[in-house]
Protein backbone atom coordinates (compact mmCIF):
# COMPACT_ATOMS: atom_id res chain seq x y z
CA UNK A 1 0.00 0.00 0.00
CA UNK A 2 1.63 3.02 -1.51
CA UNK A 3 1.31 6.23 1.33
CA UNK A 4 -0.54 9.29 0.52
CA UNK A 5 1.36 12.26 -0.59
CA UNK A 6 0.92 15.86 0.91
CA UNK A 7 2.86 19.12 -0.21
CA UNK A 8 2.96 22.21 1.93
CA UNK A 9 3.85 24.14 -1.09
CA UNK A 10 0.40 22.52 -2.54
CA UNK A 11 -1.93 23.29 0.36
CA UNK A 12 -0.39 27.11 1.19
CA UNK A 13 -2.45 28.87 -1.15
CA UNK A 14 -5.97 27.65 0.29
CA UNK A 15 -4.57 28.94 3.49
CA UNK A 16 -3.86 32.17 2.65
CA UNK A 17 -6.02 34.21 4.46
CA UNK A 18 -4.79 32.10 7.63
CA UNK A 19 -2.20 34.59 9.61
CA UNK A 20 0.31 31.88 9.43
CA UNK A 21 -0.30 30.34 6.34
CA UNK A 22 3.32 28.42 6.05
CA UNK A 23 3.08 27.05 9.44
CA UNK A 24 -0.59 25.91 8.93
CA UNK A 25 0.05 23.72 5.34
CA UNK A 26 3.47 22.41 7.50
CA UNK A 27 1.22 21.39 10.84
CA UNK A 28 -1.58 20.16 8.32
CA UNK A 29 0.77 18.39 6.07
CA UNK A 30 2.82 16.66 8.78
CA UNK A 31 -0.27 15.35 10.75
CA UNK A 32 -1.79 13.97 7.23
CA UNK A 33 1.74 12.00 6.61
CA UNK A 34 1.54 10.74 9.72
CA UNK A 35 -1.82 9.54 9.74
CA UNK A 36 -0.91 8.21 6.02
CA UNK A 37 2.15 6.18 7.53
CA UNK A 38 0.04 4.38 9.64
CA UNK A 39 -2.34 3.13 7.21
CA UNK A 40 0.82 1.87 5.53
CA UNK A 41 1.54 -0.04 8.78
CA UNK A 42 -1.77 -1.05 9.22
CA UNK A 43 -1.74 -3.01 5.49
CA UNK A 44 1.84 -4.44 6.24
CA UNK A 45 0.59 -5.87 9.31
CA UNK A 46 -2.90 -6.96 8.05
CA UNK A 47 -1.14 -8.56 5.31
CA UNK A 48 1.58 -10.63 7.97
CA UNK A 49 -1.30 -11.70 10.01
CA UNK A 50 -2.37 -13.42 7.23
CA UNK A 51 0.36 -15.19 5.66
CA UNK A 52 1.63 -16.42 9.28
CA UNK A 53 -2.14 -17.39 9.63
CA UNK A 54 -1.70 -19.40 6.64
CA UNK A 55 1.94 -20.80 7.69
CA UNK A 56 0.32 -21.96 10.69
CA UNK A 57 -2.43 -23.47 8.96
CA UNK A 58 -0.65 -25.53 6.40
CA UNK A 59 2.11 -26.32 8.75
CA UNK A 60 -1.06 -28.61 10.86
CA UNK A 61 -0.96 -30.33 7.97
CA UNK A 62 1.44 -32.15 9.43
CA UNK A 63 -0.37 -33.62 11.67
CA UNK A 64 -2.81 -34.42 9.39
CA UNK A 65 0.08 -36.34 7.10
CA UNK A 66 0.94 -38.09 10.52
CA UNK A 67 -2.46 -39.31 11.16
CA UNK A 68 -2.97 -40.29 7.58
CA UNK A 69 -0.07 -42.19 7.58
CA UNK A 70 -0.59 -43.89 11.09
CA UNK A 71 -3.92 -44.86 9.82
CA UNK A 72 -3.02 -46.28 6.75
CA UNK A 73 0.07 -48.91 8.13
CA UNK A 74 0.08 -51.71 10.06
CA UNK A 75 -0.02 -51.22 13.56
CA UNK A 76 3.76 -52.81 14.07
CA UNK A 77 4.99 -49.80 12.25
CA UNK A 78 2.76 -46.86 13.87
CA UNK A 79 5.51 -45.31 15.58
CA UNK A 80 7.69 -45.42 12.79
CA UNK A 81 5.79 -43.47 10.41
CA UNK A 82 4.98 -40.68 12.49
CA UNK A 83 8.43 -40.05 13.72
CA UNK A 84 9.14 -39.75 10.02
CA UNK A 85 6.56 -37.33 10.12
CA UNK A 86 8.22 -34.64 12.90
CA UNK A 87 11.78 -35.35 11.24
CA UNK A 88 10.45 -34.72 8.01
CA UNK A 89 9.77 -30.93 9.80
CA UNK A 90 12.69 -30.55 12.32
CA UNK A 91 15.31 -31.96 8.92
CA UNK A 92 13.24 -30.10 6.66
CA UNK A 93 13.47 -26.72 8.95
CA UNK A 94 17.13 -26.71 9.19
CA UNK A 95 17.99 -27.41 5.95
CA UNK A 96 15.24 -25.03 4.22
CA UNK A 97 16.74 -22.18 6.35
CA UNK A 98 20.45 -23.36 5.57
CA UNK A 99 19.68 -23.65 1.82
CA UNK A 100 16.45 -24.71 0.71
CA UNK A 101 14.91 -20.81 0.71
CA UNK A 102 18.14 -19.00 -0.36
CA UNK A 103 18.44 -21.63 -3.82
CA UNK A 104 14.01 -21.02 -4.01
CA UNK A 105 13.69 -17.33 -3.80
CA UNK A 106 17.70 -15.65 -2.83
CA UNK A 107 16.77 -12.73 -5.65
CA UNK A 108 18.65 -11.47 -7.78
CA UNK A 109 19.50 -14.67 -9.02
CA UNK A 110 19.48 -16.45 -12.67
CA UNK A 111 16.76 -18.41 -13.78
CA UNK A 112 17.46 -21.67 -12.12
CA UNK A 113 18.83 -20.90 -9.35
CA UNK A 114 18.63 -19.03 -6.07
CA UNK A 115 21.79 -17.41 -4.73
CA UNK A 116 21.20 -14.83 -1.73
CA UNK A 117 19.65 -15.30 1.96
CA UNK A 118 21.44 -18.34 2.64
CA UNK A 119 20.93 -19.44 6.38
CA UNK A 120 18.70 -16.11 6.16
CA UNK A 121 21.50 -13.64 5.84
CA UNK A 122 20.85 -10.15 4.99
CA UNK A 123 16.74 -10.98 6.17
CA UNK A 124 14.19 -9.50 6.39
CA UNK A 125 14.35 -7.11 3.31
CA UNK A 126 12.09 -5.01 0.88
CA UNK A 127 11.14 -8.23 -1.14
CA UNK A 128 10.55 -10.78 1.87
CA UNK A 129 10.06 -11.02 5.32
CA UNK A 130 10.49 -14.03 7.92
CA UNK A 131 6.26 -14.85 7.66
CA UNK A 132 7.12 -15.64 4.02
CA UNK A 133 10.37 -17.44 4.65
CA UNK A 134 7.88 -19.66 7.16
CA UNK A 135 5.09 -20.13 4.71
CA UNK A 136 7.40 -21.51 2.21
CA UNK A 137 9.06 -23.90 4.62
CA UNK A 138 5.99 -25.71 5.38
CA UNK A 139 5.39 -26.12 1.84
CA UNK A 140 9.07 -27.93 1.49
CA UNK A 141 8.55 -29.95 4.52
CA UNK A 142 4.29 -31.02 3.06
CA UNK A 143 6.68 -32.19 -0.13
CA UNK A 144 9.03 -34.85 2.13
CA UNK A 145 5.72 -36.10 3.53
CA UNK A 146 4.20 -36.76 0.52
CA UNK A 147 7.37 -39.09 -0.15
CA UNK A 148 7.62 -40.69 3.22
CA UNK A 149 4.06 -42.23 2.55
CA UNK A 150 5.42 -44.30 -0.32
CA UNK A 151 8.25 -45.95 0.64
CA UNK A 152 6.24 -46.47 4.37
CA UNK A 153 6.96 -49.58 6.28
CA UNK A 154 10.34 -50.40 4.97
CA UNK A 155 12.80 -48.29 4.38
CA UNK A 156 15.45 -48.29 7.32
CA UNK A 157 15.65 -45.41 9.21
CA UNK A 158 18.76 -43.55 8.57
CA UNK A 159 17.16 -42.95 4.41
CA UNK A 160 14.36 -41.05 5.58
CA UNK A 161 16.96 -37.98 7.40
CA UNK A 162 19.16 -38.90 3.94
CA UNK A 163 16.39 -38.11 1.02
CA UNK A 164 14.35 -35.59 3.34
CA UNK A 165 17.38 -33.30 4.01
CA UNK A 166 18.26 -33.67 0.33
CA UNK A 167 14.58 -33.82 -1.08
CA UNK A 168 13.78 -30.29 1.42
CA UNK A 169 17.37 -28.72 1.19
CA UNK A 170 18.16 -29.06 -2.27
CA UNK A 171 15.70 -30.76 -5.10
CA UNK A 172 11.86 -28.89 -4.07
CA UNK A 173 13.76 -25.47 -3.72
CA UNK A 174 15.16 -25.21 -7.55
CA UNK A 175 11.89 -26.37 -8.58
CA UNK A 176 10.35 -23.94 -6.73
CA UNK A 177 12.99 -21.41 -7.93
CA UNK A 178 12.09 -22.28 -11.82
CA UNK A 179 8.11 -21.69 -11.07
CA UNK A 180 7.91 -19.30 -8.22
CA UNK A 181 10.16 -17.37 -8.15
CA UNK A 182 10.37 -13.66 -9.81
CA UNK A 183 13.61 -14.59 -11.72
CA UNK A 184 12.65 -18.23 -12.45
CA UNK A 185 12.76 -19.44 -16.09
CA UNK A 186 9.06 -20.63 -16.31
CA UNK A 187 7.64 -18.34 -13.28
CA UNK A 188 4.59 -15.86 -14.41
CA UNK A 189 6.28 -13.50 -12.05
CA UNK A 190 9.28 -12.90 -14.20
CA UNK A 191 8.97 -9.14 -16.27
CA UNK A 192 9.92 -10.09 -19.45
CA UNK A 193 10.63 -13.57 -21.72
CA UNK A 194 7.65 -15.30 -20.21
CA UNK A 195 7.95 -19.22 -21.40
CA UNK A 196 5.47 -19.34 -24.31
CA UNK A 197 4.24 -15.49 -22.92
CA UNK A 198 2.10 -17.07 -20.11
CA UNK A 199 4.72 -18.79 -17.63
CA UNK A 200 3.50 -21.70 -15.67
CA UNK A 201 0.35 -20.96 -14.04
CA UNK A 202 0.44 -23.38 -10.78
CA UNK A 203 -0.77 -21.34 -7.96
CA UNK A 204 -0.52 -23.17 -5.04
CA UNK A 205 1.71 -26.02 -6.38
CA UNK A 206 0.05 -29.60 -7.87
CA UNK A 207 3.54 -29.01 -9.94
CA UNK A 208 6.14 -27.75 -7.56
CA UNK A 209 4.68 -29.83 -4.64
CA UNK A 210 2.20 -32.41 -5.08
CA UNK A 211 4.35 -33.84 -8.68
CA UNK A 212 7.65 -33.36 -7.30
CA UNK A 213 6.63 -35.49 -3.70
CA UNK A 214 4.58 -38.27 -5.79
CA UNK A 215 7.62 -38.59 -8.14
CA UNK A 216 10.40 -38.54 -5.49
CA UNK A 217 8.07 -41.50 -3.77
CA UNK A 218 7.69 -43.07 -6.88
CA UNK A 219 11.49 -44.08 -8.28
CA UNK A 220 11.81 -44.90 -3.80
CA UNK A 221 9.14 -47.49 -3.58
CA UNK A 222 10.05 -48.75 -7.18
CA UNK A 223 13.45 -49.64 -6.41
CA UNK A 224 12.66 -50.59 -2.52
CA UNK A 225 9.77 -53.12 -4.25
CA UNK A 226 6.68 -54.13 -2.44
CA UNK A 227 6.10 -55.21 0.80
CA UNK A 228 6.69 -58.62 1.67
CA UNK A 229 3.26 -60.52 0.88
CA UNK A 230 2.01 -57.21 -0.81
CA UNK A 231 1.44 -59.61 -3.82
CA UNK A 232 1.27 -63.12 -3.72
CA UNK A 233 3.25 -66.07 -5.38
CA UNK A 234 1.09 -65.87 -8.25
CA UNK A 235 1.51 -61.88 -8.59
CA UNK A 236 -1.89 -61.20 -7.43
CA UNK A 237 -3.02 -58.33 -5.26
CA UNK A 238 -3.08 -58.79 -1.60
CA UNK A 239 -4.59 -55.94 0.53
CA UNK A 240 -2.22 -54.83 3.58
CA UNK A 241 -4.88 -52.69 4.66
CA UNK A 242 -4.08 -49.69 7.58
CA UNK A 243 -5.03 -50.46 11.43
CA UNK A 244 -7.58 -47.68 12.14
CA UNK A 245 -9.87 -46.02 9.89
CA UNK A 246 -10.31 -43.84 13.11
CA UNK A 247 -6.88 -42.00 11.94
CA UNK A 248 -7.20 -41.73 8.01
CA UNK A 249 -10.14 -39.96 8.44
CA UNK A 250 -8.77 -37.40 11.25
CA UNK A 251 -6.12 -36.98 9.01
CA UNK A 252 -7.80 -36.64 5.99
CA UNK A 253 -10.33 -33.62 7.67
CA UNK A 254 -6.83 -31.85 8.96
CA UNK A 255 -5.47 -32.06 5.92
CA UNK A 256 -9.03 -30.68 4.09
CA UNK A 257 -8.80 -27.07 7.18
CA UNK A 258 -4.93 -27.35 5.95
CA UNK A 259 -5.45 -26.96 2.70
CA UNK A 260 -7.62 -23.60 2.78
CA UNK A 261 -3.96 -22.02 4.16
CA UNK A 262 -2.48 -23.96 1.26
CA UNK A 263 -4.50 -22.89 -1.40
CA UNK A 264 -5.92 -19.62 -0.38
CA UNK A 265 -2.90 -18.55 1.55
CA UNK A 266 -0.27 -18.79 -1.61
CA UNK A 267 -2.42 -15.51 -2.56
CA UNK A 268 0.56 -13.62 0.28
CA UNK A 269 -1.51 -10.69 1.16
CA UNK A 270 -5.42 -9.90 1.62
CA UNK A 271 -5.64 -6.07 1.42
CA UNK A 272 -5.37 -5.48 -2.18
CA UNK A 273 -8.01 -3.81 -4.47
CA UNK A 274 -8.65 -5.20 -8.04
CA UNK A 275 -9.71 -1.90 -10.10
CA UNK A 276 -10.72 1.36 -7.82
CA UNK A 277 -10.49 1.08 -4.18
CA UNK A 278 -13.65 1.55 -2.31
CA UNK A 279 -15.39 -1.38 -4.08
CA UNK A 280 -16.88 -4.25 -2.51
CA UNK A 281 -14.64 -6.63 -4.88
CA UNK A 282 -11.45 -7.29 -4.16
CA UNK A 283 -8.37 -9.95 -3.42
CA UNK A 284 -10.08 -10.72 -0.14
CA UNK A 285 -12.69 -11.81 -2.63
CA UNK A 286 -10.74 -13.81 -5.04
CA UNK A 287 -9.20 -15.80 -1.49
CA UNK A 288 -12.86 -16.62 -0.88
CA UNK A 289 -13.66 -17.58 -4.45
CA UNK A 290 -10.12 -19.98 -4.16
CA UNK A 291 -11.92 -21.51 -0.68
CA UNK A 292 -14.43 -22.40 -2.83
CA UNK A 293 -12.89 -23.69 -5.65
CA UNK A 294 -10.85 -25.53 -3.24
CA UNK A 295 -13.91 -27.24 -1.63
CA UNK A 296 -15.76 -28.09 -4.88
CA UNK A 297 -13.11 -30.28 -6.01
CA UNK A 298 -12.60 -32.28 -2.65
CA UNK A 299 -16.24 -32.82 -2.69
CA UNK A 300 -16.91 -33.42 -6.09
CA UNK A 301 -13.76 -36.25 -6.29
CA UNK A 302 -15.06 -37.70 -3.11
CA UNK A 303 -18.59 -38.05 -3.83
CA UNK A 304 -17.11 -39.53 -7.69
CA UNK A 305 -14.84 -42.15 -5.84
CA UNK A 306 -17.56 -43.37 -3.74
CA UNK A 307 -19.90 -44.06 -6.40
CA UNK A 308 -17.09 -45.02 -8.63
CA UNK A 309 -15.55 -47.91 -6.09
CA UNK A 310 -19.38 -49.02 -4.93
CA UNK A 311 -20.01 -49.78 -8.93
CA UNK A 312 -15.68 -51.58 -9.34
CA UNK A 313 -16.03 -53.33 -6.43
CA UNK A 314 -19.54 -53.43 -4.42
CA UNK A 315 -17.99 -51.52 -1.25
CA UNK A 316 -18.75 -48.03 0.12
CA UNK A 317 -14.52 -47.77 1.10
CA UNK A 318 -13.93 -45.06 3.70
CA UNK A 319 -10.20 -45.09 2.45
CA UNK A 320 -10.70 -45.04 -0.87
CA UNK A 321 -13.57 -41.80 -0.10
CA UNK A 322 -10.21 -39.82 1.70
CA UNK A 323 -8.09 -40.54 -0.85
CA UNK A 324 -10.34 -39.52 -3.26
CA UNK A 325 -10.70 -36.15 -1.96
CA UNK A 326 -7.47 -35.38 -1.17
CA UNK A 327 -6.79 -36.08 -4.87
CA UNK A 328 -9.66 -33.51 -5.69
CA UNK A 329 -7.56 -31.43 -3.53
CA UNK A 330 -4.19 -32.04 -5.22
CA UNK A 331 -5.57 -31.48 -8.60
CA UNK A 332 -7.18 -28.07 -7.72
CA UNK A 333 -4.29 -26.96 -6.25
CA UNK A 334 -2.94 -25.25 -9.12
CA UNK A 335 -5.74 -23.55 -10.85
CA UNK A 336 -7.46 -22.81 -7.53
CA UNK A 337 -7.33 -19.11 -8.39
CA UNK A 338 -8.00 -18.66 -11.47
CA UNK A 339 -10.92 -21.00 -12.65
CA UNK A 340 -14.78 -20.61 -11.63
CA UNK A 341 -16.44 -23.18 -9.08
CA UNK A 342 -18.50 -24.62 -11.85
CA UNK A 343 -14.72 -25.95 -13.26
CA UNK A 344 -13.29 -27.25 -10.09
CA UNK A 345 -16.17 -29.38 -9.79
CA UNK A 346 -15.21 -30.98 -13.05
CA UNK A 347 -11.50 -31.05 -12.05
CA UNK A 348 -12.26 -33.12 -8.80
CA UNK A 349 -14.85 -35.26 -11.11
CA UNK A 350 -11.45 -36.54 -13.38
CA UNK A 351 -9.45 -36.40 -10.42
CA UNK A 352 -11.41 -39.21 -8.99
CA UNK A 353 -11.02 -41.43 -11.97
CA UNK A 354 -7.12 -40.24 -12.79
CA UNK A 355 -6.63 -41.76 -9.13
CA UNK A 356 -8.57 -45.19 -9.49
CA UNK A 357 -6.74 -45.99 -12.85
CA UNK A 358 -3.31 -44.66 -11.19
CA UNK A 359 -4.40 -47.56 -8.48
CA UNK A 360 -4.82 -50.53 -11.04
CA UNK A 361 -2.00 -49.67 -13.01
CA UNK A 362 0.39 -49.95 -10.09
CA UNK A 363 -1.65 -53.41 -9.16
CA UNK A 364 -1.10 -54.64 -12.81
CA UNK A 365 2.79 -53.61 -12.10
CA UNK A 366 3.38 -54.69 -8.90
CA UNK A 367 4.08 -51.45 -7.53
CA UNK A 368 3.19 -51.14 -3.61
CA UNK A 369 2.64 -47.53 -2.58
CA UNK A 370 0.79 -47.63 1.02
CA UNK A 371 -0.46 -44.58 0.71
CA UNK A 372 -1.31 -44.00 -2.93
CA UNK A 373 1.10 -41.60 -2.62
CA UNK A 374 2.50 -41.24 -5.78
CA UNK A 375 -0.99 -42.11 -7.53
CA UNK A 376 -2.70 -38.91 -5.84
CA UNK A 377 0.05 -36.73 -5.56
CA UNK A 378 1.36 -37.62 -8.94
CA UNK A 379 -1.11 -38.36 -10.93
CA UNK A 380 -3.70 -36.07 -9.90
CA UNK A 381 -1.44 -33.43 -9.32
CA UNK A 382 -0.19 -33.58 -13.24
CA UNK A 383 -4.11 -33.88 -14.05
CA UNK A 384 -4.51 -30.30 -12.09
CA UNK A 385 -1.71 -29.08 -14.04
CA UNK A 386 -3.54 -29.45 -17.23
CA UNK A 387 -6.76 -28.31 -15.64
CA UNK A 388 -5.78 -25.12 -15.11
CA UNK A 389 -4.44 -25.05 -19.03
CA UNK A 390 -7.79 -25.59 -20.06
CA UNK A 391 -10.17 -24.19 -17.83
CA UNK A 392 -8.28 -21.01 -16.54
CA UNK A 393 -10.27 -17.82 -16.76
CA UNK A 394 -8.80 -14.78 -18.75
CA UNK A 395 -10.39 -11.93 -16.00
CA UNK A 396 -9.43 -13.69 -13.50
CA UNK A 397 -5.78 -14.75 -14.54
CA UNK A 398 -5.51 -11.07 -15.56
CA UNK A 399 -6.27 -9.89 -11.96
CA UNK A 400 -3.97 -12.70 -9.89
CA UNK A 401 -1.32 -12.25 -12.65
CA UNK A 402 -1.78 -8.40 -13.30
CA UNK A 403 0.34 -6.61 -15.17
CA UNK A 404 1.00 -8.62 -18.37
CA UNK A 405 -1.69 -7.50 -20.52
CA UNK A 406 -3.45 -10.66 -22.94
CA UNK A 407 -1.59 -13.11 -21.02
CA UNK A 408 -3.10 -16.52 -22.68
CA UNK A 409 -5.77 -18.42 -20.56
CA UNK A 410 -7.48 -21.48 -20.51
CA UNK A 411 -7.41 -23.48 -23.85
CA UNK A 412 -11.40 -24.43 -23.45
CA UNK A 413 -11.87 -20.95 -22.21
CA UNK A 414 -11.36 -19.35 -25.98
CA UNK A 415 -7.54 -18.17 -24.38
CA UNK A 416 -5.30 -20.74 -27.39
CA UNK A 417 -2.81 -23.34 -26.41
CA UNK A 418 -0.28 -21.40 -25.70
CA UNK A 419 -1.04 -22.01 -21.66
CA UNK A 420 -1.50 -25.69 -22.25
CA UNK A 421 2.25 -25.87 -23.65
CA UNK A 422 3.77 -23.81 -21.37
CA UNK A 423 2.11 -26.59 -18.20
CA UNK A 424 2.88 -29.93 -20.38
CA UNK A 425 6.78 -28.42 -20.38
CA UNK A 426 6.44 -28.25 -16.89
CA UNK A 427 5.14 -31.63 -16.12
CA UNK A 428 8.31 -32.81 -18.41
CA UNK A 429 10.58 -30.91 -16.90
CA UNK A 430 9.61 -31.69 -13.37
CA UNK A 431 9.57 -35.45 -13.88
CA UNK A 432 12.98 -35.64 -15.60
CA UNK A 433 14.88 -32.93 -12.70
CA UNK A 434 13.40 -35.32 -9.86
CA UNK A 435 13.94 -38.41 -11.21
CA UNK A 436 17.59 -37.39 -12.37
CA UNK A 437 17.93 -35.69 -8.63
CA UNK A 438 15.66 -38.49 -6.28
CA UNK A 439 15.59 -41.61 -8.18
CA UNK A 440 19.70 -41.31 -8.25
CA UNK A 441 19.94 -40.56 -4.27
CA UNK A 442 17.66 -43.85 -4.00
CA UNK A 443 19.53 -45.95 -6.13
CA UNK A 444 23.13 -45.15 -3.98
CA UNK A 445 21.17 -45.48 -0.78
CA UNK A 446 19.96 -48.79 -2.30
CA UNK A 447 23.59 -49.73 -3.20
CA UNK A 448 24.66 -48.89 -0.23
CA UNK A 449 22.45 -51.39 2.05
CA UNK A 450 21.11 -47.73 3.67
CA UNK A 451 17.26 -48.22 1.80
CA UNK A 452 15.48 -51.01 2.76
CA UNK A 453 15.48 -53.26 5.89
CA UNK A 454 15.60 -56.67 6.53
CA UNK A 455 13.29 -59.18 5.91
CA UNK A 456 13.11 -60.18 9.79
CA UNK A 457 12.53 -56.35 10.43
CA UNK A 458 9.70 -55.75 8.31
CA UNK A 459 7.86 -59.00 10.04
CA UNK A 460 8.49 -58.25 13.08
CA UNK A 461 7.34 -54.38 12.39
CA UNK A 462 9.38 -51.70 12.73
CA UNK A 463 7.98 -50.08 16.18
CA UNK A 464 9.60 -53.04 17.98
CA UNK A 465 12.76 -53.58 16.24
CA UNK A 466 13.80 -49.90 15.63
CA UNK A 467 11.70 -47.59 18.05
CA UNK A 468 11.88 -49.53 21.46
CA UNK A 469 8.61 -51.14 21.43
CA UNK A 470 4.90 -50.96 19.88
CA UNK A 471 2.64 -48.09 19.66
CA UNK A 472 -0.06 -49.51 20.99
CA UNK A 473 -0.08 -51.35 25.00
CA UNK A 474 -2.76 -53.88 24.63
CA UNK A 475 -1.85 -55.76 27.99
CA UNK A 476 0.68 -55.46 31.32
CA UNK A 477 2.93 -58.03 29.57
CA UNK A 478 3.79 -55.04 27.51
CA UNK A 479 6.04 -54.05 30.10
CA UNK A 480 8.13 -57.19 29.89
CA UNK A 481 11.41 -56.43 28.46
CA UNK A 482 10.86 -59.35 26.12
CA UNK A 483 8.63 -58.01 24.19
CA UNK A 484 11.27 -55.65 22.90
CA UNK A 485 12.99 -58.36 21.01
CA UNK A 486 12.82 -58.60 17.31
CA UNK A 487 9.92 -61.52 16.25
CA UNK A 488 8.25 -60.83 19.52
CA UNK A 489 4.32 -61.79 18.46
CA UNK A 490 1.26 -60.03 21.10
CA UNK A 491 0.10 -63.48 22.28
CA UNK A 492 -3.06 -61.40 23.49
CA UNK A 493 -5.28 -58.47 22.57
CA UNK A 494 -7.67 -57.56 25.32
CA UNK A 495 -7.43 -57.35 28.86
CA UNK A 496 -6.19 -59.73 31.32
CA UNK A 497 -9.46 -61.84 32.14
CA UNK A 498 -10.28 -62.22 35.95
CA UNK A 499 -9.64 -65.87 37.91
CA UNK A 500 -13.78 -66.65 38.69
Amino acid sequence: MAAISCSASDLQPLLAAAANATAAAQYICGRFDAVSNKFVDTAYAVDNTYLLFSAYLVFAMQLGFAMLCAGSVRAKNTMNIMLTNVLDAATGGLFYYLFGFALAFGTPSNGFIGQHFFGLNKFPSQSFDYGYFLYQWAFAIAAAGITSGSIAERTQFVAYLIYSSFLTGFVYPIVSHWFWSADGWASPARADNLLFGSGVIDFAGSGVVHLVGGIAGLWGALIEGPRIGRFDHEGRSVALRGHSGTLVVLGTFLLWFGWYGFNAGSFLNILKAYGESGSYYGQWSAIGRTAVTTTMAGCSAALTTLFGKRLLSGHWNLTDVCNGLLGGFAAITSGCSVVDPWAAIICGFVAAWVLMGCNKLAEKLKYDDPLEAAQLHGGCGSWGIIFTALFAKKAYVGEVYSGQPNRPYGLLMGGGGKLLAAHLVQIVVIVGFVSLTMGTLFFLLHKLKLLRISSEEEMAGMDVTSHGGLAYVYTDECNDPAMLKPGFVVSRTGPPTSAV
